[in-house]
């Protein structure tokens, strides 16, 4: 089973072409819609009262276990953002944290010997609070952003030394390590106690560093772009989805993974929220799968 923990959110999300309300986020959302299609999944997670109903079903339809979603008084989270013209920088406009601001997550005890962890994009100080509750799970997985390399930093560092892998893109990568060069940089962040660093690079893929073995993987090709909030927390539920499932996390399973997570990326960037994610079915993805494996297949050279 994979525990994922997150943050649930109600998102108003403003492109260049549109906009739309009350679209269902967060960071626990989109990890789950990617690893409910691999693996067993838990949900550990906060909503305030006015939670749609039809999205706590949704969770559902996944079969995602919600036992660990706690439905408080007061507000759910919510985020409001505007896309630049790339689709790649965005503006916060409003940020309500609701019920969020005083989470304090608890895993049941049915959930404690989960083999998967996946944390999701929060705090660092509650990612630790999650590591202390569990027993000695197979593979833990963390997200992190900016915010937290600037506000809780040794915090982070000392999250960094606790879990298995660490994903994070480019420009957080350059700031944990002050290295220009990315494998580099992955390079430092390893010798602080994870077997695997990923670093995500938007359009142009992700890579995988574990000691020696270095493997770059394209993102899947897209003519438009609808909306990227929650691509690279879809990218981590992809990976960690194809641990579980293979029940392995060696350099081969993990390149595999990265493939997996970049191909159910690919599916959230093309609607609001995990409209078209959640649509995504075993012949879409596979054939997906294919095109991407291709991308990098070339005959043997020889000079």
């Amino acid at each position: 089973m994979i525990l994922t923990v997150g943050s649930i959110a109600l998102d108003t999300i403003e492109t260049p072409h549109e906009k739309s309300e009350d679209v269902l986020g967060g960071s626990a959302t989109y990890i789950c819609g990617a690893t409910a299609k691999l693996a067993d999944t838990a949900l550990i997670g906060i909503v305030g009262t006015d939670f749609p109903d039809r999205y706590s079903q949704l969770f559902v339809d996944w079969g995602v276990d919600t036992e660990g979603l706690e439905v408080a008084g007061g507000s759910t989270f919510r985020w409001s953002g505007r896309y630049h013209s790339d689709m790649i920088h965005r503006d916060t406009l409003s940020t309500e944290l609701g019920v969020f601001e005083t989470f304090n997550p608890v895993i049941p005890d049915s959930k404690k010997k989960a083999e998967y962890i996946a944390l999701g994009n929060i705090h660092p100080d509650l990612q630790h609070s999650i590591l202390d509750q569990v027993e000695k799970p197979k593979w833990v997985v963390a997200d992190t952003m900016k915010l937290w390399i600037d506000i809780a930093r040794d915090s982070l560092d000392r999250l960094i030394s606790r879990v298995d892998a660490i994903v994070v893109n480019d420009e957080e990568a350059r700031d944990l390590t002050g290295e220009i060069s990315l494998t580099s940089a992955a390079a430092v962040l390893l010798e602080k106690g994870p077997s695997a660093v990923i670093v995500k690079r938007g359009e142009h893929g992700a890579s995988l560093h574990m000691g020696e073995d270095l493997f770059y993987s394209p993102a899947f090709p897209l003519h438009k772009v609808f909306d990227t909030t929650g691509a690279g927390d879809t990218f981590l539920g992809g990976l960690i989805g194809w641990v579980a499932k293979k029940d392995s996390a060696d350099p081969e399973t993990l390149k595999e993974g990265i493939h997996v997570g970049s191909c159910l990326a690919s599916f959230t960037v093309e609607s609001f929220g995990v409209q078209s994610l959640n649509m995504a079915n075993s012949d879409g993805i596979n054939k997906r799968l294919e095109v991407l494996r291709g991308l990098t297949e070339v005959p043997e050279i020889v000079l």
